[in-house]
């Protein structure tokens, strides 16, 4: 029972960690095409996930992104499924294996 309660204290620290640096990255993605001059451009987009994606490391290898863009906001969805130190049975009711981001971030027009 120690075990278990040591197992499951480490899983939700790591979560913890990987819930911030995937919701870091997706703000910055997310913030790079809305302020960039081709905004919302399919260039932009694979520019901003690629730094992404170097951002979070090997994690982010495993990361679907959904990009949305359209005259107001720029809207993107971050998934990754999480290594689990817990058996898949304890992990997923807790929600402990995957992380799901998603941010909106309003596009800047000069004025």
């Amino acid at each position: 029972m120690v075990l278990v309660l040591l197992l499951l204290a480490v899983q939700v620290l790591f979560d913890l960690y990987a819930r911030s640096a995937v919701s870091a990255a997706a703000l910055d993605a997310a913030r790079i095409v809305a302020g960039s001059d081709a905004s919302g451009t399919p260039a932009s987009q694979n520019q901003a996930e690629g730094d992404a994606r170097r951002e979070l490391g090997a994690y982010g290898q495993r990361a679907s992104f959904e990009w949305s863009v359209d005259s107001d906001d720029v809207r993107l969805a971050v998934r990754v499924r999480s290594p689990s130190v817990l058996p898949a049975v304890l992990a997923a009711p807790l929600g402990l294996d995957e992380v799901d981001r998603q941010v909106i971030v309003r596009r800047e027009r000069v004025r």
